[in-house]
């Protein structure tokens, strides 16, 4: 049901793990933020300790400083936003992609994983469509055990996609990343 839940009601700015210089979370090097916090608790989740909306540490302005010093490294690419659930944890995203933006314009780009499908969060809250418009890639849809398939670039089961955010907000619908390899 949209708008069911909300980054106000239930996020508590925690933070589950930060890793600066990975290769794992996105196109090339990147800076990933594990924020602490789900509510789709999908069966098989890799990450079940971060769906725990207390696990971790605060979110603070040293951590945020120190995302915007690795990412300001020539050789990083860009900024990951992974849980838990962003969507979910709206004002510490919105709070660094916006940062992001004012120090790097596009220079960085932005990625996130979301249990959301792309016509949920059409659907839904406010700050989850003003997280969506910071964003350049956004991996969609809730991981399905039964579709796991580990051969996926950047993807845990075949039903998520990968879809280029402002290239789908501009045209109404959904195109996929132009870098997709099947």
């Amino acid at each position: 049901m949209p708008k069911e839940w909300t980054a106000e009601e239930l996020s508590q700015g925690f933070i589950a793990d930060y890793k600066p210089f990975n290769f794992v979370d996105g196109e090339g090097v990147r800076c990933s933020l594990y924020v602490s916090g789900c509510k789709f608790m999908c069966p098989g989740c890799y990450n079940v300790v971060a769906q725990n909306f207390h696990y971790g540490q605060p979110y603070s302005m040293a951590l945020e400083d120190q995302i915007i010093k690795d990412l300001s490294k020539d050789y990083v690419q860009g900024l990951t936003l992974l849980g838990g659930e962003p969507f979910l944890n709206t004002q510490v995203c919105i709070q660094l992609a916006k940062r992001i933006r004012q120090e790097f314009g596009h220079k960085k780009d932005i990625w996130s994983w979301t249990g959301y499908t792309w016509d949920e969060l059409m659907k839904e809250t406010d700050d989850k469509l003003e997280l969506l418009s910071l964003i350049d890639i956004v991996v969609d849809g809730r991981f399905l055990e039964e579709e796991k398939d580990l051969t996926l670039q950047f993807r845990g089961s075949a039903n998520q996609r990968i879809i280029d955010v402002p290239k789908s907000l501009k045209s109404k619908e959904v195109v996929i990343w132009d870098r997709l390899v099947h």
